[in-house]
């Protein structure tokens, strides 16, 4: 029997089959793809040409769902009732209760949320687990999710914020990404320097937020002098209301998300 049956061989699924597969905590005839459109399973053989690559879910150890949302209902509940130990859903969304009614009394059932870098082994993710779900199926999960990144254990009622914060986050940051390039070309900078010096700016920054282990606001302080070119930048962002308007992208995200869930 597979060690884990992912149902949905889409970005995220393939990101996390990927993720483990380098972790080592799967060998490749351990983990099965189930995807209903051809195209995709003749895509991912071809990446992954070890893995099992399927049209119809088969028991195994655990099931993980990455499926779309309007697509969750009906994929659980063609999923054969034996043979699943646990199922971790990265279902953007949807909630732990309806994942649970839509497979079978008594299964530990836990939803996550990660984001697209998890494709590059840098993704972070939020997991809670449901009425079923005890400790050693969070740390269960937590190894899984790992495999692609950092992991922090929230109730559910976050998860829809943590979906607004570091979910979407990744689009803000591109955004800003954009933004930075366009004004290194309209200051007269080449568009392939432009993108190398903002690529690398960002990529720098977060590093220093991770590795230093010094707040956001000390290393902000630090790099800016009284009256330097530094703080007359943060003035110009300050009076476009940019900090107000990143809270707001977060907080318009997460309602999103809990009106996904309630639809």
């Amino acid at each position: 029997m597979a060690k884990l049956l992912v149902l949905g061989a889409g970005r995220m699924g393939s990101a996390l089959a990927a993720g483990l597969l380098r972790a080592g905590w799967a060998r490749p005839n351990e983990i099965v793809m189930v995807d209903r459109d051809g195209e995709t399973r003749r895509r991912l053989a071809e990446r992954y040409p070890d893995l099992a690559v399927e049209d119809e879910p088969r028991p195994a150890d655990a099931m993980l769902v990455a499926v779309k949302p309007q697509d969750a209902e009906a994929a659980c509940r063609a999923v054969p009732r034996d043979g699943y130990g646990r199922v971790l859903s990265v279902v953007a969304g949807v909630p732990l209760e309806k994942m649970e009614s839509w497979l079978w009394p008594g299964l530990p059932v836990l939803r996550a949320m990660p984001n697209t870098p998890a494709l590059v082994g840098a993704g972070a993710s939020a997991v809670a687990g449901g009425r079923a779900a005890g400790e050693e199926d969070l740390a269960w999960a937590e190894a899984v999710l790992s495999s692609v990144g950092v992991v922090v254990r929230l109730p559910e009622r976050l998860i829809d914020v943590a979906t607004g914060l570091s979910g979407s986050g990744p689009a803000y940051l591109f955004l800003v990404a954009e933004a930075l390039v366009e004004a290194g070309v309209l200051g007269g900078l080449s568009r392939e320097v432009s993108r190398v010096l903002a690529s690398q700016t960002i990529l720098g920054a977060g590093r220093m937020l991770v590795e230093t282990g010094e707040s956001a606001e000390v290393l902000r302080a630090a790099v800016t002098s009284p009256g330097g070119t530094t703080a007359a930048g943060l003035r110009a962002l300050e009076n476009r209301s940019v900090r107000a308007a990143m809270i707001d992208a977060v907080d318009a995200a997460s309602r999103r998300a809990r009106q996904i869930g309630d639809s």
